[in-house]
């Protein structure tokens, strides 16, 4: 099976849902999570959408964080690839700022509107006691 995937630009749903992480304001944003959806975070595996925002809230309360997104791809089946790069510090420790790379792949039942099934996330390296 061949797999293509073609850079475009980052649709207004993805820009919702990084701000929606940043801020922890999740309504728009988070609006393509469903009860069925499924985020791995690392080794971390999260069912729902209630469990990923409270896993968000949970990781991110603590930061002061901006989410940049930098490339963004759409490939067949509903694939979508984005990578970025987050920028962040403890609100304890606001001048102690670190960055990290990221990637998710968006794995979408459907595209319009967006409903996402997995989201697959990786993040580093990153200096973990800076921001832990």
């Amino acid at each position: 099976m061949t797999v293509t995937a073609h850079a475009t630009a980052t649709p207004a749903w993805v820009l919702k849902f990084m701000n929606a992480i940043d801020t922890l304001e999740f309504d728009d944003g988070f609006a393509p999570l469903t009860e069925t959806s499924d985020m791995f975070f690392g080794t971390e595996h999260l069912h729902g959408i209630e469990a990923i925002k409270a896993f968000f809230v949970k990781i991110d309360a603590p930061l002061i964080i901006t989410h940049e997104v930098l490339e963004y791809w759409a490939a067949s089946d509903g694939v979508h690839l984005l990578r970025g790069e987050a920028t962040m510090a403890k609100k304890s420790a606001p001048d102690r700022v670190v960055h990290a790379p990221f990637m998710h792949i968006f794995y979408l039942d459907q595209e319009e509107p967006p409903r996402v099934r997995t989201l697959r996330i990786t993040a580093g390296p990153l200096e973990t006691d800076v921001v832990m």
